[in-house]
């Protein structure tokens, strides 16, 4: 079915967010992190920064450059390596839930077991109706830190991602790779806390609730959201139930936001349901161009349930980690982040298909932030030439604890090495977050094609509370591994007076069948290189671009006038690395023929 998107008028730039994993631990974001359990200030200042740990706007990949695309069912075109579904509890799949876009992040357990007689297919990561901006191939695409399980005769598609889970995987997962990593979720666990930390502070800082700087009405069948005109952060706060009296759906309306603000409704109680009509499947509702910038934030709520037929506008932050969500709206438009649970299904009666899209939030929160105690360590992996990233490159992380200047990686007193080893994807990105210090990325196999290089260690990079919210970075550039070719050139002369002869005829031949000399017949001859050459003026044949080993060159006719050798064969002839450049040159003279003979064969002409 289909879902709205909405290309986000006026989009200031995007900034960096969590990586994948980095395909291979994931990875840690670039901005501000409030620590778990830290305080938060509780000033309302304005401040230009997105969710904790950066999660909100997209992550290259490839982002849209204008804004996300409409809801549609084209091609990808574009790549988002940010978090899309957040679940600090389990994520239950049942009914008829159909698809969840984007990357998805749980630290509990995956479990798919939905209503029996009905399509038995979960997508994560690329919707086949969504915004159709997928993560990138190869990027993990859904991270558990519990069991993956999915009922029988269903299906998991994750099909050019990697599904990373840090219990075990039962049932059918369709995937490019499917790995546990006991540590898989272990990099994303810090965000629990910082979520709910930041949901608080946005609904009750310093413990008193967030000021309004408009109104919430709810009566003739709607919730009207009215504010001030003014306001670059527009506040609201609703204490009831987003539905009609008598249990039914009911219209959400927006008035008096002033173009390119942030809009943020904290929703208050212990028990909220949202049933809606409201949301259109193409951008005709003014509902739908406030997505980008839109949040729902439930701080107190142990249930939530959204519901309706609408398709949701905006992102959705609930912190209370005990929590529930019921997610059974045909669609929901916006990053999803609950510390809680989360139940994605489908109403009892009506239709399925029940989706998450991908679509960022890039509004302008209040900030909650102390100064993280902790920070990201980024390496990038780039073709040296191109400038591209690469996939494929294997990392180590190393802290400076030795106090010796430099990496030592061993001997009695090394440095210390930091987690396991991560590959980078298609961002070509590995990342750590990690207390301050001073590390170094090692780099232990270079990707596929690449040389690794020499020395093969990046740093230092030395990490601060003062640069820890914005993280340190490097870049490593790898040349393209260029395997030395080399040359063969025969210098045909006459054997009495050193002049060139032209009209000599070779062949060359590869010594590849590891039997010394030259076989041409037979079940494993030797392999011919190219056509055969015949000299001219200068007396030279010359074969190029010919890879190390060795060779033979077979004469195969004479100048007019001259006779073939004995042995027609010479070599072998040894092209290696150290002559490559300059070329391997073959010395060979011919003996004029008698007159009889007619310049053919014989020993050898007088001498």
């Amino acid at each position: 079915m289909f879902r709205l998107s909405l290309a986000r008028p006026g989009a200031r730039s995007l900034r960096p967010l969590l990586t994948a994993a980095v395909l291979s631990a994931a990875a840690l974001p670039m901005t501000a992190m409030a620590p778990p359990g830290g305080q938060l200030r509780p000033e309302a200042t304005l401040a230009a920064q997105p969710l904790p740990g950066g999660l909100g706007p997209c992550v290259p990949g490839h982002c849209p450059p204008d804004g996300y695309p409409p809801v549609h069912n084209g091609p990808v075109r574009y790549r988002d390596n940010g978090i899309n579904v957040y679940v600090g509890g389990d994520f239950h799949v049942r009914e008829k839930a159909a698809e969840a876009e984007g990357r998805v992040v749980v630290l509990g357990t995956f479990d798919q077991r939905k209503a029996a007689g009905v399509s038995g297919v979960y997508n994560v990561g690329e919707a086949g109706v969504g915004s159709r901006v997928a993560p990138p191939v190869g990027a993990d695409w859904l991270t558990t830190g519990g069991n993956v399980t999915v009922a029988t005769g269903q299906r998991l598609l994750a099909e050019q991602g990697v599904v990373r889970h840090a219990g075990s995987a039962t049932g059918t997962i369709q995937s490019q790779r499917t790995i546990h990593d006991p540590d898989a979720a272990k990099p994303y666990t810090a965000l629990r806390g910082q979520l709910t930390d930041a949901s608080t502070c946005y609904a009750h800082p310093g413990g008193v609730t967030r000021t309004p700087t408009g109104t919430a009405v709810h009566s003739g069948g709607e919730t009207l959201f009215t504010g001030d005109g003014t306001s670059m952060l527009q506040v609201f706060t609703v204490d009831f139930d987003m539905q009609s009296a008598s249990g039914g759906q009911e219209g959400i309306r927006f008035a008096r936001i002033p173009a390119g603000a942030t809009v943020l409704v904290n929703v208050l109680g212990t028990n909220r349901t949202l049933n809606t009509y409201s949301g259109t499947i193409d951008d005709s509702s003014p509902f739908n161009h406030l997505r980008g910038r839109l949040l729902w934030n439930f701080p107190d709520a142990t249930a939530v349930g959204f519901k309706g037929t609408g398709q949701f506008q905006g992102s959705v932050l609930i912190g209370n980690q005990s929590s529930l969500a019921t997610v059974s709206l045909p669609g929901i438009n916006g990053r999803f982040f609950t510390t809680g649970s989360l139940t994605h299904t489908s109403p009892p009666s009506g239709g399925g298909g029940q989706e998450f899209h991908n679509y960022p939030f890039d509004g302008n929160l209040p900030d909650c932030g102390t100064a993280p105690t902790e920070g990201e360590v980024r390496v990038l992996k780039t073709d040296e030439a191109t400038g591209r990233p690469l996939a494929g490159a294997v990392f180590e992380l190393w802290e400076e604890t030795n106090g010796t200047t430099g990496l030592q990686t061993t001997g009695t007193t090394p440095d210390t090495r930091r987690g396991g080893t991560c590959t980078t994807g298609g961002s070509g990105a590995c990342t750590r977050t990690v207390p301050p210090g001073t590390y170094y990325w090692l780099e232990t196999r270079a990707p596929q094609g690449y040389d690794l290089p020499s020395p093969a260690h990046f740093g230092p990079l030395v990490l601060t509370r003062a640069n820890a919210s914005q993280g340190v970075s490097v870049t490593a550039a790898n040349h393209r591994h260029v395997v030395p070719t080399g040359s063969l050139t025969v210098d045909k002369r006459d054997a009495e007076t050193g002049r060139p002869l032209a009209g000599a005829v070779f062949r060359l031949w590869h010594e590849t069948n590891g039997v010394p000399g030259l076989q041409t017949a037979g079940a494993g001859p030797d392999t011919p290189v190219g056509p055969g050459c015949a000299t001219g003026t200068s007396g030279r044949c010359h074969f190029a671009d010919l890879p190390l080993g060795s060779y033979y060159v077979q004469e195969t006719a004479v100048p007019e006038g001259y006779v073939l050798p004995e042995n027609r064969v010479s070599g072998p002839h040894e092209v290696t690395a150290a002559n490559a450049a300059q070329g391997v040159t073959v010395r060979l003279a011919n003996h004029r023929g008698e007159p009889d003979k007619g310049g053919k064969g014989g020993k050898g002409g007088p001498r």
